[in-house]
C-alpha cells in the first residue's frame, strides 16, 4: 500500500525570481509552519534539491513528495468496526461507531479510530502514515471522521471543513429553526461536563444553528451547523432549551430507547484548495438505525 503523496507545481510568470519560501506562501497560500515542515525533506525543483531561500523562475517544476519517511505513532489495531467512506491523495474519511474515541488517551489507548488508521496504512516494513484527524467527535457520537494524510493537507484543510450534525432530541422542539447563542463553561469539579453560564468571565461564546427535520414518537430530528466548536456544544445547548438528546444521560436525556447520545456527524464539506488541486466536495453518511428508529424513519 503506497503511503506517498506527490504534489507538482509549475512556477508562473508572476512568480519569476521569487524566493522558494515566498512562492509557497504568497502564491500557494502555505502557512509559515508548513514551509518550515517542508524543510525536512521531500522537496525538489527541476529534479534537484533547492533551499527555501533560493529563487525559483517561471517554468520551474516543483515536486513535493510527502509521507514516505513516516512511521505509525499509534498501536496498530485492525480489528475495529471502522469503515472507509472515501479516500484520496490528501485525506481519508472514516465512519466511526458509538463507543469509540477518535484519538487514544489514558483509558482508551489501543481501540480508537487512530489505532485502526495505523493498522490500515501500515506497510510490510512497518512504515505508514501518521494519524492527523482534522477534528474530533465525542466517544459516543457517530459519523464521519476525516484525517489528513500528510502535513501539507493537514495544514491546508485544518479548521476549514464544514460539518452538519444530526441529532434526535427528546420532546417536540417548537420552532422549526433557530439559533442558540449561550456561553459554555466547565462544571466545577468535573473535567468533562459543561453548562451554560452567562455570568462567569471565563465562559466561551457558543453559537448553534438548528433546523427541525421531523417530529414523531415524542422526539425531534434536527440538523445543526456550529458557528463555534465547543466541547459538548450541541448536547449542552439542547438540554439548555429543554430538549436533551435521546440517550444523553449526562445532560438529562433517557437511555431507555437508545444507550448513547443520539448525535451523528452526517455531512462534511471539504473546501476547494488550489494548492492541493482540489475542488469542493461533500461527503455524507446516513443516520445509524438506532437513531432513525426514534422518529420512525
Amino acid at each position: 500500500m503506497s503511503t506517498v503523496s506527490e504534489y507538482r507545481y509549475r512556477v508562473p510568470e508572476k512568480a519569476d525570481g521569487l524566493l522558494l519560501q515566498d512562492y509557497f506562501q504568497n502564491c500557494l497560500g502555505f502557512s509559515r509552519r508548513i514551509v518550515i515542515d517542508l524543510k525536512k525533506g521531500g522537496l525538489s525543483v527541476n529534479g534537484a534539491h533547492r533551499r527555501m531561500v533560493d529563487p525559483v523562475y517561471a517554468g520551474d517544476e516543483i515536486v513535493l513528495t510527502l509521507g514516505e519517511e513516516e512511521e505509525p505513532n499509534l498501536i496498530p489495531n485492525p480489528d475495529l468496526p471502522v469503515s472507509i467512506l472515501y479516500e484520496d491523495r490528501d485525506l481519508t474519511a472514516m465512519v466511526k461507531p458509538a463507543g469509540m474515541s477518535v484519538h487514544p488517551c489514558t483509558l482508551y489507548y489501543d481501540d480508537t479510530v487512530g489505532n485502526w488508521f495505523a493498522a490500515h496504512y501500515q506497510g510490510a516494513d512497518g512504515r505508514g502514515i501518521a494519524f492527523r484527524p482534522l477534528y474530533r467527535l465525542d466517544r459516543d457520537t457517530t459519523g464521519i471522521v476525516v484525517a489528513a494524510k500528510n502535513t501539507l493537507s493537514a495544514g491546508m484543510l485544518m479548521g476549514h471543513l464544514r460539518k452538519v450534525y444530526y441529532a434526535v432530541a427528546e420532546g417536540y422542539v417548537e420552532e422549526d429553526s433557530g439559533t442558540i447563542d449561550a456561553p459554555l463553561v466547565r462544571v466545577p469539579g468535573s473535567i468533562i461536563t459543561r453548562k451554560v453560564d452567562f455570568a462567569r468571565e471565563d465562559a466561551q461564546r457558543a453559537v448553534t444553528h438548528y433546523q427541525v427535520l421531523r417530529r414523531g414518537n415524542g422526539h425531534t430530528l434536527l440538523s445543526f451547523h456550529l458557528e463555534t466548536g465547543r466541547t459538548h456544544q450541541i448536547r449542552v445547548h439542547m438540554a439548555y432549551i429543554g430538549h436533551p438528546l435521546a440517550g444523553d444521560t449526562l445532560y438529562g436525556g433517557h437511555d431507555t430507547l437508545i444507550k448513547t447520545q443520539a448525535l451523528h456527524c452526517g455531512e462534511v464539506t471539504i473546501p476547494a484548495v488550489a494548492a492541493l488541486e482540489r475542488e469542493e466536495m461533500t461527503l455524507s453518511c446516513p443516520l445509524p438505525e438506532e437513531m432513525a428508529r426514534l422518529v420512525d424513519l
